[in-house]
């Protein structure tokens, strides 16, 4: 630290020159903090933030390019692999050590930006999601203008170590270049990422989805530190997490027909079951739907959603995946005793 700063810091306060005074003192606690004096470092820290002044804020006017995500403080389910990638990246976060962009990839449904949420909660830093809507421009390199625009506002985050950028489905402008059915157009808003991204502080932490990362241009894809796949669900992970999204939903819908082994035998039996995204809208909507008359009725509708393209099957075929006459009832609507009769008449 300089006699200029302890000057500058007098001087912004006697000029009432809040915000001013604020990064002269925010300079002051880095300094310390690069010096290992980290007690020093947070009381600074924790004196800016009594003065409601410990939280990301642009010096001049707000981003146009970005929209803050508000998110609730649930946890999340992840396979066992998602979830070590997932806390190296709160490590490595946390140990400031210039590791800081990362790639989620996988099929849509699969939890990335979720996933992302989670990391800015467990780290309480504000999420920021890029509007690419905003960005994209159908005039003529207009959208690379507006990338080089957003990168030079997120140098001017006051506190860029209390936020995570968020760049959701960054394919939008993130598809490879040499595929491109318009070259030069794509061409200029990638390379204006790459750019940005090259010259990015390594105390703002990038996080990137994608649905289509085979078509991901690779020059990009090495600007990434780290690379999580999110498609690695096995089906015990995504009846598990069924599971769980079931009870919660059960209570929200204030529904008591609760019967797991066959809704866990409704799963097993299904062919594919999709990621959690859409499994939740299946049950969300099975539920939804379900006559209140009848606490087993969102089963049957679970039941054929995923199952669509054997809707008419028989009961035999029904029997055959392991299903009790009960349990056929349950799914079919038909009662027991009709169910005993049509099976012994297919023999």
């Amino acid at each position: 630290m300089k006699k200029k700063n302890i000057i500058n810091l007098i001087k912004y306060h006697t000029e009432k020159n809040e915000a001013a005074f604020r990064q002269e003192a925010y300079t002051i606690a880095k300094y310390f903090d690069t010096e290992n004096d980290y007690s020093l470092s947070q009381y600074i820290m924790a004196l800016l933030s009594d003065a409601n002044t410990f939280c990301p804020q642009f010096q001049n006017e707000d981003c146009a390019f970005l929209r803050k995500v508000e998110f609730k403080n649930e946890s999340i389910f992840l396979p066992q692999g998602i979830k070590d990638s997932f806390l190296g990246i709160i490590n490595a976060i946390g140990r400031s050590a210039g590791v800081n962009k990362f790639l989620f990839e996988g099929p849509p449904g699969t939890g990335k930006t979720e996933a992302a949420k989670q990391i800015a909660r467990i780290l309480e830093r504000d999420l920021y999601i890029v509007d690419f809507d905003l960005i994209i421009d159908s005039k003529l390199g207009q959208t690379s203008k507006n990338i080089a625009s957003l990168f030079n506002e997120l140098h001017k985050f006051q506190q860029p170590q209390k936020i995570i950028i968020l760049f959701d489905e960054i394919d939008a402008i993130a598809i490879d270049r040499i595929n491109s059915n318009d070259l030069r157009e794509m061409g200029r808003a990638t390379s204006a990422v790459l750019k940005g991204l090259d010259g990015l502080s390594s105390d703002i932490v990038i996080i990137a989805t994608t649905n289509l990362y085979k078509s991901f241009d690779k020059a990009l894809t090495r600007r990434f530190d780290a690379i999580v796949d999110f498609s690695c669900y096995t089906k015990d992970d995504l009846i598990e997490i069924a599971e769980i999204m079931l009870n919660k939903l059960l209570l929200k819908f204030k529904l008591n027909g609760r019967k797991v082994t066959l809704f866990r035998k409704i799963l097993n039996t299904a062919e594919n079951l999709p990621y959690p995204g859409e499994l939740k809208n299946i049950l969300k909507t099975s539920l939804a739907f379900s006559d209140y008359s009848n606490p087993y009725d969102y089963l049957k509708r679970i039941y054929l959603s995923l199952n669509k393209e054997k809707c008419n099957e028989d009961l035999k075929n029904i029997q055959e995946k392991g299903f009790t006459v009960r349990e056929i009832e349950v799914l079919t609507g038909i009662s027991k005793s009709q169910i005993s009769r049509k099976i012994k008449g297919m023999r």
